[in-house]
């Protein structure tokens, strides 16, 4: 079933549901309120009775007083404690006798339904105790025919029924309206992915105006996924030219030894081991590169991290430390805090510094200093050398993929182009920033930012 059927046929269920209860509210609030008006009446004229008969009045002169109070198609009548009638009038027997008396303590209404030869009346009947010296000695019954009760209830009964008819059948149809318009962009956006599904290309659902609904801030979700589909789309296109770009020049010299010493062999022995050293060289150098690419893809696919709280103090010892060991080079840890701590993924953290510190060393001579530092809304972390410097034409383009200011002097250091890109993308993941500032022939300064809130 459509689901516009189904909205159409639930909204039509409802309303009538909805219209069914309101109708049983409104039938016996109509019965109630009628029965109300005709019982005030009623006591109204039983209150002029009992001032205007009085204990000592013989039965023909009560029965005469009590005359003046009938209504067309009522009884009025006096019952002993014994519920005996002991005085009635009437003009209509075939009412009075429907209805047996009842002596009663305290003022009571009823409302009977009495099946006459011409059909079915309503008869209302309100009994009123008699007091005399503080004591109840008999009751007053007083029956009314409600005139009409009957016919006006038959008569708003089906008015009723035509009206929740009525209303039903307008559900259907403004049900159908509705679904139709809250459908709409479903069905759109349905249309859009099967053209794309056909076509191999995205598209884009058209929005009137700025979203006001659910439905149409989908429609924009929608658009977005697109713009995020296109962009991952980019980046894989840009990422396999890229990469076949930067393989091809190490897989061409291997190939060019390779054959080299497939032609010549290995008579001559010196030829032999620097065309090894070569072929082993740049072997190594794609396997540097694999390992970066794996780097960088699991970056951009945002994938999720392990924070934990780390002392960023002793995580940047440790790095130090290493890289002290393994370049020979003078490494300067910086911090006014005895404990500054970050909320990060730490092997990603360290991974970033890394790429930091390995950038200063191989593009400077001199010593590298680390500042840290805690601020009120993030932390800090600097990584300042006095090398070569970057001129600032080239500043922007330094996070781009295999990007690299010095070519000559990367190629010797086995510089892949990639550590900056993936450090931008660490740092997105923790919702941070990178910053560089840097002068030709004088220094670089990069600058790591990471709230607190992470």
């Amino acid at each position: 079933m459509k689901i516009t059927n189904k909205i159409n046929l639930i909204t039509t269920a409802w309303i009538i549901f909805v219209l069914v209860v309101v109708n049983i509210a409104v039938f016996y609030s109509f019965l109630k309120v009628t029965v109300n008006v005709e019982e005030k009446v009623v006591l109204q004229n039983a209150d002029a009775i009992l001032e205007d008969i009085n204990n000592g009045d013989s039965n023909e002169v009560i029965k005469e007083k009590l005359s003046k109070y009938l209504t067309n198609g009522s009884f009025i009548r006096i019952i002993d404690r014994q519920s005996k009638i002991i005085n009635q009038v009437t003009n209509n027997k075939q009412f009075a006798n429907k209805i047996k008396g009842k002596f009663v303590t305290k003022t009571t209404s009823n409302r009977y339904l009495v099946r006459m030869a011409q059909g079915e009346e309503q008869m209302l009947v309100v009994s009123i105790p008699i007091e005399f010296n503080g004591q109840v000695i008999e009751t007053l019954e007083i029956g009314e025919r409600l005139v009409g009760l009957e016919l006006g209830k038959d008569v708003l009964l089906s008015i009723l029924v035509a009206c929740t008819i009525l209303g039903a059948l307008i559900s259907l149809i403004g049900g159908k309206w509705l679904a139709n318009i809250l459908i709409r962009p479903v069905s759109n956006m349905i249309d859009t992915m099967e053209e794309i599904e056909k076509s191999g290309i995205t598209k884009r659902m058209t929005i009137e105006g700025q979203p006001k609904d659910e439905l149409q801030k989908m429609a924009v979700t929608f658009n977005r996924m697109m713009d995020r589909l296109d962009d991952n789309i980019d980046k894989q296109q840009q990422f396999i030219s890229d990469a076949s770009h930067e393989l091809k020049t190490p897989i061409t010299v291997i190939k060019s030894y390779a054959d080299f010493l497939r032609r010549h062999g290995i008579q001559n022995e010196e030829v032999a081991l620097d065309a090894v050293g070569v072929i082993h060289s740049e072997a190594t150098r794609i396997q540097t590169m694999a390992e970066k690419f794996l780097d960088l893809a699991n970056t951009e696919s945002e994938n999720s991290l392990e924070k934990t709280t780390i002392d960023l103090i002793t995580l940047s010892k440790d790095i130090v430390k290493q890289l002290q060991r393994t370049y020979k080079r003078e490494i300067i840890l910086h911090h006014d805090e005895e404990l500054i701590t970050v909320i990060a993924d730490e092997l990603k953290l360290k991974q970033v510094i890394i790429i930091l510190l390995d950038n200063a060393i191989k593009y400077s001579k001199d010593r590298i200093d680390i500042y840290l530092e805690s601020r009120e809304n993030d932390t800090i972390i600097r990584v300042k050398d006095y090398g070569i410097g970057i001129s600032e034409s080239e500043i922007d383009n330094i996070f781009e993929r295999f990007y690299r200011v010095d070519k000559a002097r990367s190629r010797e250091t086995g510089g892949t182009g990639l550590g900056l890109a993936i450090a931008k993308n660490i740092m997105k993941q923790h919702d941070g920033e990178i910053k560089v500032k840097s002068k030709e022939g004088v220094g670089t300064e990069i600058e790591l930012f990471l709230p607190h809130k992470n």
